[in-house]
């Protein structure tokens, strides 16, 4: 017996030691027992601090009927008998040391030597999950560790499927040789390197899966009056880049319609002029284009030669245009079956449908219309004109389906259970808005999967508070596809572990819906505060421990843990690249060349020359002179 009950205050418990602590181990973070004869439950608590004479325990919970319930509603009376917990009830609460099949390790308890920290799968891996903590406090490691010891655990997960947005490309160390540990595993890195494949495979976005949000998000679109746009160039985009008859008519209907707005318009003749011609040789078809010619008694003349504006400034020819044109407009909407649409588009087609989209739209007739409505095609354009283009060439044509399908599969066909996109290679926003398209296509083939909940997609995001941010999103759009995934996803399959070192850049709603939390040494006062006010369930002493955790320790708990856990993670072999510069072998590393530099003599403008004596052939004689009896010197530098 450790001692007696003296008070108890809200959630903790003071004891009278009457043992000789000095006599014990550092009691702190071990739990002990309330037991009372008359009643079979069991309060557990934790040792919080301890001195000569008293200890301070917190309640975490009790054991009922051979089982734990975390919590601290039942309080222990004072005539409890206190003693330290026993192994076996330490496994109802931190798991069992034995692994069973549903159950991978995590790493080892801080607190009690060499105890294993075992996971259910369902506890953790089906919910949302975050891991926070400082820069270099073992983020990445303890990822890359869990990761590693699922995948190579007796009972293999090879349906899992793991999409990484890796910011800093260092995931790929860590998962790139599974395959030769256990041919049943296969890794697939993505890469954004445009210019370069030596890390793997380049991402390719097919332009024709972009619906009117990812493109709103792809052009950074503000204003809720840039959508039309945007649905009526996808609208478009498949009848301008279609060749049946019935897409032929819709189009000369389409580019007449224009035409007719702008030789309508009143403007000067020779800005209709322009603008007609203009139209007409970026849009045209077989039909209807410049060199079409229009047949009057006596003469034939190209469209072309009809729009032209004589010396007083007027279009002799106005009237007979405007009515060659109509003959091209539709009375009736022309029916365009599916399969003659050309599903199978290019982002410079985008580009030539949103012009279009924006004289329909009255880019020409009105300066406001332009003032909202030019910057998306000034956008789009540049995207078509910069390397990032290569980002949204896909070889061939794909539903969203074949889409994922593809990015889980091999070269050889084989099932890829993690992929890793390394999005280093491109700016910040261009990275954010590839995370979000991608994860909306993950979301769309969860949802629609059927039976729903059949098949499960992990996207954990390293960095997350640079991509899982509160932006303009919800605004635009009435939503944020991370917060949509962290509200709706668990029923369909579809989580979210979000890496960050400032948890307090994230989304709340994010982080509120998480359920498991693995947090490192955190420091900033205001992620402290932001963890305190935003995970459930957390202590302020917990928060406190925060400060002082070694570089791979971690407060861990949540729905896979009974109560929070102090542990360490093993590291993972092979490590991902995430560890800082070695300053000293940076700085030093060609010191060997100069161990023998000393000052030779002075130069004419009274600096100090070093250098090295070496063998005549290392002779630089442009740069220093020498006696030739002398050594040979060669210059290394110089000090004013």
């Amino acid at each position: 017996m450790l001692g007696k009950i003296v008070e108890i205050v809200d959630n903790r418990v003071l004891v009278e030691l009457s043992i000789d602590v000095n006599e014990q181990p550092n009691l702190i973070g071990f739990h002990v027992v309330f037991e009372d004869s008359e009643d079979d439950r069991r309060v557990v608590g934790e040792i919080i601090s301890e001195n000569q004479n008293i200890l301070v325990a917190s309640i975490v919970g009790e054991l009922v009927d051979n089982d734990f319930v975390p919590g601290n509603a039942r309080k222990p009376s004072f005539k409890s008998n206190i003693r330290l917990i026993l192994i076996d009830e330490l496994e109802k609460i931190l798991g069992n040391q034995e692994l069973d099949a549903n159950e991978t390790n995590f790493g080892t308890s801080n607190v009690y030597d060499n105890y294993k920290i075992n996971v259910n799968l369902n506890d953790f891996f089906s919910n949302h999950f975050s891991v926070l903590g400082n820069s270099g406090s073992g983020k990445s490691c303890a990822i890359a560790s869990i990761l590693q010891k699922l995948f190579l655990n007796k009972n293999v997960p090879i349906n899992a499927n793991f999409f990484f947005f890796d910011a800093y490309g260092e995931y790929n160390n860590a998962f790139c040789n599974l395959h030769k540990l256990n041919p049943m595993i296969n890794y697939k890195s993505i890469t954004t390197n445009i210019f370069s494949a030596s890390d793997g495979e380049l991402l390719r976005i097919p332009v024709w899966l972009l619906d009117v949000d990812d493109l709103a998000l792809l052009l950074d679109a503000n204003e809720p009056t840039q959508l039309p746009i945007l649905e009526k160039t996808l609208k478009l985009v498949p009848i301008l880049t279609g060749n049946s008859s019935a897409v032929v008519r819709k189009k000369n209907d389409i580019i007449a319609r224009a035409i007719q707005d702008i030789l309508l318009s009143g403007k000067d003749s020779t800005k209709i002029r322009d603008q007609v011609t203009a139209i007409l040789t970026k849009f045209n078809t077989v039909e209807l284009n410049l060199e079409t010619t229009i047949s009057q008694p006596g003469y034939v003349r190209t469209l072309k030669q009809c729009l032209y504006v004589d010396k007083t400034g007027k279009m002799q020819e106005m009237e007979l245009v405007v009515e060659f044109i109509r003959g091209y407009i539709l009375d009736e909407d022309e029916f365009v079956r599916p399969e003659d649409l050309n599903r199978f588009y290019t982002l410079y087609d985008l580009e030539l449908a949103m012009d279009f989209a924006l004289i329909n739209e009255g880019i020409l007739k009105s300066n406001k219309v332009f003032d909202y409505a030019n910057v998306l095609s000034v956008r789009l354009h540049t995207l078509v004109n910069s390397d990032y283009r290569e980002l949204f060439n896909y070889p061939m044509l794909v539903d969203k389906n074949q889409y994922v399908d593809n990015l889980l599969r091999t070269n050889d066909g084989s099932k890829c259970q993690i992929i890793n996109f390394n999005i280093n290679y491109v700016d910040d926003r261009i990275a954010k808005v590839i995370t979000k398209i991608v994860s909306r296509m993950l979301f769309s083939v969860a949802s629609n999967t059927i039976p729903r909940g059949s098949r499960a997609f992990h996207i954990i995001i390293e960095e997350a508070h640079r991509y899982v941010i509160k932006d303009r999103d919800i605004d635009l759009l009435g939503y944020n596809i991370f917060e949509r995934i962290t509200k709706e996803g668990r029923k369909y399959g579809i989580f979210l572990g979000l890496i960050t070192q400032r948890p307090s850049e994230l989304s709340d709603t994010c982080i509120s819906q998480c359920t498991n939390f693995i947090i490192f040494r955190t420091l900033h006062p205001k992620d402290l505060d932001y963890i305190k006010n935003m995970v459930p369930n957390i202590s302020v002493e917990i928060v406190q421990q925060l400060k002082n955790l070694k570089p791979g320790n971690c407060i861990a708990f949540g729905n896979a843990f009974k109560i929070p856990v102090s542990m360490y993670f093993d590291l993972p072999n092979p490590r991902p690249m995430s560890n800082n510069v070695d300053i000293e072998t940076v700085w030093y590393k060609n010191n060997s060349q100069y161990e023998n530099a000393a000052p030779i003599l002075l130069s004419n403008d009274n600096s100090m020359l070093f250098g090295v004596y070496q063998e005549p052939a290392f002779i630089n004689t442009n740069e220093i002179n020498v006696d030739p009896q002398q050594r040979f010197v060669n210059f290394i530098g110089k000090n004013k």
